[in-house]
């Protein structure tokens, strides 16, 4: 249903090293760079940060997060690693969450422009 995402940042190096290290584990890399923007994915483009001097203000009662796709829940494991190493903050460890479904995997992380982020495996093991 949706072709892309695009979220502003503010310090778009910044952001950069930051997604660049916690796509890695879920098999995503930066296949686009411009002066104030990069796009990331795995065949083309569908996740996009853009530099910006009004970027939507944190408020973790928003409800908004983003939640990218992991290959199994290693993958889980690494993007949840690499965030905490790459400046992001815990905001739910990976592990099962039986609410969302009886093989739901996740791990949730808040980015260093405070956009709430998660990533899940849909697989048994």
């Amino acid at each position: 249903m949706i072709d892309h995402v695009s979220i502003g940042v503010r310090d778009l190096a910044r952001a950069q090293r930051f997604y660049d290290a916690v796509m890695a584990p879920l098999g995503y890399k930066r296949l686009s760079s411009g002066a104030d923007s990069a796009g990331y994915g795995r065949e083309g483009p569908k996740f996009w940060l853009g530099q910006t001097q009004s970027p939507v203000p944190p408020d973790d009662k928003s409800g908004l997060h983003i939640c990218f796709v992991a290959d199994d829940r290693r993958a889980v494991d690494g993007f949840h690693a690499a965030a905490l190493k790459s400046g992001g903050r815990d905001n739910g460890k990976p592990g099962p969450r039986q609410d969302y479904g009886p093989n739901y995997y996740a791990g949730f992380v808040v980015d260093p422009d405070g956009y709430r982020i998660e990533a899940y495996c849909a697989k048994a093991v």
